[in-house]
């Protein structure tokens, strides 16, 4: 189907050789009023408008291109491939060269002036069907619906693990806590029987009989069954510390994906920090690491759930002691800035990857032979239901440091003003 054509247009040119100096000013500054008034629609809209001639050069484009591209007056007459190289100028000449009604679809990222994910449609401007008349291309931002999207995809993915983590719980919880109630049952068996035989082992001593053969006998009969109950000692402990670590993944996949909403007070940053170190020294002793500490004075009160805070800082510090060995160092800072506190978390420890940085907040994603890949993503979700922040920063071979960022003011619902009554 042919396109419209303006019938003011029409009819000036059916009777240009008739209109006088009069009837020709008037028409101009119609079409000055038409230009000025398409001007104002084109600069008004969000999308980005953008024009090339049959080469590829740019002849048009309003305020919404400078803002996604930045793209500036200068660019006019410019070839877009040279400003714009994510556009892939080559597969839409061949649209263009067609010409006739066809829209071409694509979709590029830009990182300048900022990181932004744009869907472009590019139509010819000859609809007739000849060809090589230019482009116009409409660039749509669609940055912040490609994140919804992934939110949307996130909570979807949230609200199947939830019912698998529910199910997983009830199916292995309860035996796991036999398990664990008969090795404590075990294990308290095996005392009696090592008291046993070293009061049996006590009263052959003292007997005082001369056949020594059969006391040597007994003595070694003794011996042989205290090393099996060390063996099965050992054995028992090792089969706890199994057990537990299943009950602490059970608990972890509650944890992540049953959240619970902050409850907020106003709470002591430096405070939360000095109790979760004194929670985990033991294991940091035992473990060789040294502790260094820089809490600001005077930290103003933020508003926190300090339980849920703590369990931030035990999964970052957690995971800083696993990435050392023996000598490492711990660091644990706290200040404040404009309208927020922080704390930071560094180790010297053997830090992160480019790839791994790309996946480091994903459920499951680990880098260690006995984690669950969801301690990451607690602490994520806890920052976030705080209004807060996360910024990382590793050099491999040197150390990580995570730095959380939490507002000072607790952000409350937006509220519409009441309309006026008239």
């Amino acid at each position: 189907m042919p396109g419209t054509k303006s019938s003011f247009l029409d009819k000036v040119l059916g009777r240009i050789n008739r209109l006088d100096t009069a009837g020709l000013q008037s028409v101009l500054e119609r079409l000055a009023r038409e230009r000025s008034f398409l001007e104002t629609l084109f600069n008004a809209v969000e999308d980005g408008v953008l024009v090339c001639d049959e080469r590829g050069r740019i002849i048009y484009f309003n305020q919404a291109i400078t803002r996604l591209l930045g793209l500036q007056p200068s660019a006019e007459g410019r070839p877009i491939w040279e400003l714009v190289p994510e556009i892939e100028w080559e597969k839409l000449r061949k649209a263009d060269a067609t010409g006739g009604q066809r829209v071409v679809r694509h979709e590029f990222e830009v990182q300048y002036p900022r990181p932004r994910f744009l869907r472009l449609y590019a139509a010819p401007l000859d609809d007739q069907g000849g060809g090589a008349s230019g482009l116009a291309l409409i660039i749509h931002d669609e940055t912040e619906a490609r994140q919804k999207t992934y939110e949307a995809i996130e909570a979807e993915r949230a609200q199947a693990l939830t019912l698998l983590a529910a199910s997983l719980a009830h199916e292995i919880g309860n035996p796991l806590n036999a398990l664990h109630i008969h090795l404590q049952l075990v294990e308290r068996e095996l005392k009696k029987l090592r008291s046993a035989v070293a009061s049996a082992g006590g009263a052959l001593t003292g007997t005082g009989q001369s056949g020594g053969t059969a006391q040597s006998r007994a003595r070694g009969a003794e011996v042989n069954l205290t090393e099996t109950i060390d063996k099965l000692q050992q054995y028992t402990a090792v089969a706890k510390g199994e057990v537990t670590r299943l009950d602490y993944i059970v608990t972890q996949f509650l944890q992540a994906l049953r959240p619970v909403a902050p409850q907020f007070k106003p709470t002591s940053l430096n405070e939360v920090v000095t109790r979760t170190l004194e929670l985990l020294q033991p294991e940091l002793d035992n473990r060789g690491l040294i502790v260094k500490t820089k809490l600001a004075p005077h930290l103003p009160l933020a508003p926190l759930d300090a339980a849920q805070i703590q369990q931030v800082l035990v999964n970052l510090i957690k995971n800083a002691m696993q990435a050392m060995t023996k000598g490492g160092t711990l660091s644990l800072q706290t200040g404040e800035d404009a309208d927020g506190v922080w704390v930071s978390v560094s180790d010297t420890g053997t830090g992160i990857s480019r790839e791994q940085l790309a996946h480091i907040f994903e459920p499951f994603y680990t880098t260690k032979k006995k984690g669950t890949g969801l301690g990451l993503m607690i602490v994520q979700r806890i920052v976030r239901a705080h209004g807060g922040r996360i910024d990382l920063e590793s050099h491999p071979g040197r150390g990580t440091t995570f730095r959380i960022w939490l507002p000072l003011q607790e952000r409350k619902p937006r509220l519409l003003e009441a309309g006026v009554r008239t």
